[in-house]
């Protein structure tokens, strides 16, 4: 698998992403910053490092589960391994500029 074709499939990865929500906050996990690592392995399976905005999140197993089944949806990954990381520590400066306008911290 050439850098260009793993660039392309980890472009798809994060379109899905962004179609994934915490139930309570209304922004993306992507925008929010909980996901941490994409790495596109050669076999076409993907490992993926994310976190949640508080470590007690009731929200945890829907949330890794819909991160888990929208990665495999995609036709060019294999399989999709996703890590729950804690360090470093998620906080606000992670957001992307639109999550922080649309929770109004800009």
């Amino acid at each position: 698998m050439t850098q260009e074709e793993k660039t392309q499939i980890e472009e798809k990865i994060v379109d899905v992403l962004k179609t994934v929500y915490d139930p309570e906050i209304p922004v993306n996990i992507y925008d929010l910053g909980m996901i941490y690592k994409i790495d596109v392995n050669e076999d076409a399976s993907v490992d993926i490092d994310m976190t949640f905005t508080a470590p007690n999140c009731p929200a945890a197993d829907y949330i890794l589960e819909d991160v888990r089944t929208k990665v495999d949806s995609l036709e060019s990954v294999k399989s999709t391994n996703v890590n729950l990381v804690f360090e470093p520590a998620w906080d606000q400066s992670m957001m992307s500029e639109e999550a922080r306008v649309e929770l109004g911290f800009d």
